[in-house]
């Protein structure tokens, strides 16, 4: 296996570090990407023929915020600040603090109770997370160039409104927790969804889930969502075979990772010890029972009721669905996804395809696996949706 090059590894382990310190010197995220990217390539140039330094982070930084210094030295406007900024750099340019993880630091930092959560968790993800603009987009399920306008209106109110970019103190740090969960779940669901090429930005989440709850231990969100990573991330490398799609119905349970599970369940249960009701708590729940053989899907369909009322989501709702199905019967079922409005989300309409395939209507289903197949573009996707219809096709004697 190759090693993967400095620079890259570096610059997926300290984008986030970089640009956060520089948005907390220059009170500027625009210009912040800009002095980072620059830095990056300065030392696309240099490292290769200097060797990488002692310590990349602080070097990117210091580069990133003398190439800044420079721009706004050019820049009579910012005359000012270019002589605040031209201080001796300090070795570490972020203080040290009681966060157990720099980069969890950073992401409390960037969701500012000023902003909109979704401004918040979108902001957060583009700059510290290392998501690109799509596929925050596909997270929120609106259109690329809806999500990049949100993003430059909330770099706008940044700007205008001069918000602070200061870790806040310890008492002021539930007021910022939904977003700064929202990010790391986000985080984690990206790397989660997609073929094990992405199992990096998984990890990463599960790390700073470990992390807030080190942090804030008798938070019950934070024991759910850190249980509800766990317990997802224990069945990683049984979802894809080779880069094909497996359900979880068709999965080896002898691949699931039982200690994580184990671990999972823990936090779980100290969630519920702290008498957690939340969505994350909930959907960790869930997902606790899913590992179980025989599933109650009774139980489950309850559990998707409740995170229903909490949530108020129509996707919740079509996983509701599902369970109630195996419950009672995929008529029941279908009657839940008929109601919902959610056309333009494919998984609604492969749900259905399924549904319908249960209940004999093969016509149907093919119909709504071929819809479900125009609105994807992920390539494993497509070709599970392709299989299920040769196998329709199969079983109702077409050619």
């Amino acid at each position: 296996m190759v090693d993967e090059p400095p620079l890259e590894q570096v610059f997926r382990e300290r984008w986030g570090y970089v640009l956060a310190s520089l948005v907390g010197f220059l009170g500027d995220v625009d210009l912040a990407e800009e002095a980072a990217q620059e830095a990056f390539a300065v030392a696309a140039e240099r490292w290769p023929r200097d060797g990488v330094p002692t310590n990349p982070g602080t070097w990117l930084v210091s580069t990133a915020r003398n190439r800044a210094i420079d721009r706004i030295r050019r820049d009579r406007i910012f005359a000012t600040k270019a002589r605040l900024l031209a201080a001796e750099p300090q070795e570490e340019p972020m203080a040290p603090t009681t966060f157990p993880d720099e980069r969890l630091e950073l992401i409390f930092m960037c969701c500012h109770p000023a902003l909109s959560v979704e401004s918040q968790v979108a902001l957060t993800l583009r700059t510290l997370g290392g998501l690109t603009t799509d596929e925050i987009a596909r997270a929120f399920l609106v259109p690329e160039p809806t999500m990049s306008q949100r993003l430059t209106r909330a770099k706008r109110k940044i700007k205008a409104a001069g918000i602070p970019f200061r870790v806040p103190p310890d008492h002021l740090l539930p007021d910022r927790l939904v977003a700064v969960l929202a990010v790391v779940y986000l985080i984690f669901n990206e790397g989660y969804s997609s073929p094990p090429t992405r199992g990096d930005l998984a990890d990463e989440a599960i790390v700073l889930g470990r992390a807030i709850a080190e942090l804030m231990p008798d938070e019950s969100e934070v024991q759910g969502v850190l249980a509800l990573m766990l317990l997802l991330d224990a069945r990683r490398d049984a979802r894809f075979d080779d880069d094909e799609i497996v359900l979880l119905a068709d999965q080896d349970r002898s691949r699931w990772d039982t200690a994580q599970i184990a671990e999972g369940r823990a936090a779980l249960a100290r969630a519920l010890a702290l008498h957690g009701r939340g969505p994350y708590v909930a959907q960790a729940a869930i997902a606790s029972l899913h590992a179980e053989e025989p599933r109650d899907w009774a139980e489950i369909a309850g559990l998707y009721g409740e995170l229903a009322r909490l949530t108020g989501s129509p996707i919740v709702e079509l996983s509701r669905a599902v369970a109630v199905a195996e419950v009672k019967g995929p008529d029941a079922g279908l009657a839940i996804v008929d109601a919902l409005e959610l056309d333009g989300y494919r998984y609604l309409h492969s749900t259905r395809a399924e549904l319908l395939r249960r209940l004999g209507r093969t016509t149907e289903a093919r119909e709504a696996l071929e819809q479900a197949l125009t609105m994807t573009d992920d390539a494993a996707e497509r070709r599970l949706l392709e299989r299920k219809l040769v196998e329709l096709a199969a079983d109702s004697g077409r050619p």
